[in-house]
């Protein structure tokens, strides 16, 4: 279970997370992400931003089908997938035009306002992994979704301050867990959890949107 986002802003595009590889196997979707964009007549380069949560392969998996996309990643994710040995759980060959310097990457070390106007802003939301980040999308009928990422898995998750033995760091998701609820309190935000059945249908199915 995993979800990808496509964010539409005037005229321009961010997609949140790109799934798995269509080789994936036992999990490959049936339909690829730029196979789903052709039904809204978007072309993989009209995509201005693909923004990636974290970098495990669930989330990653057809980013490589965007580089004509700047990159939008958390510093910390960046970091590992680009070390000289990376972690059998980060594989940096999706990355490959990013990393060679063909394509236009931005690590972001901290929170980032991706348009510039506060309607969606990357959050800093470690834990999970080094450089994890959540989204807030501010829609003007909808109101305030904050796409969680693997910040949590699931709601009891997220209720109970659960935090999985394989996180990165326990401090930090606790940490992550605590700001997220204050903001979200403070925005009543709706929380999409992206590996919750429950969560995922709080948002209409592709190809609708929530305005």
């Amino acid at each position: 279970m995993y979800s990808c986002y496509l964010i539409k802003h005037g005229d321009e595009y961010l997609l949140w997370d790109t799934g798995h590889a269509m080789t994936t196997p036992n999990v490959a979707p049936k339909v690829s992400l730029v196979d789903q964009l052709g039904q809204l007549n978007l072309k993989p380069e009209q995509i201005k931003y693909v923004g990636i949560s974290h970098y495990h392969g669930d989330h990653i998996g057809q980013v490589g089908s965007f580089p004509k996309a700047t990159l939008l990643i958390g510093k910390g994710d960046w970091d590992v997938l680009t070390s000289p040995k990376p972690p059998e759980n980060a594989n940096p060959a999706p990355f490959a035009n990013w990393i060679k310097g063909e394509s236009k990457v931005d690590p972001v070390p901290l929170d980032k306002d991706v348009f510039g106007d506060g309607s969606v802003i990357m959050l800093y939301t470690p834990g999970h992994r080094p450089g994890h980040h959540s989204l807030l999308v501010k829609l003007p009928q909808t109101g305030n979704v904050l796409l969680s990422g693997d910040l949590m898995h699931f709601r009891e998750n997220y209720d109970t301050n659960g935090v999985p033995a394989f996180n990165t760091d326990r401090s930090q998701t606790l940490a992550s867990l605590d700001r997220v609820k204050k903001i979200v309190a403070a925005s009543k935000a709706t929380v999409v959890i992206p590996h919750d059945a429950r969560d995922v249908d709080k948002l209409p199915a592709f190809p609708a949107s929530a305005k």
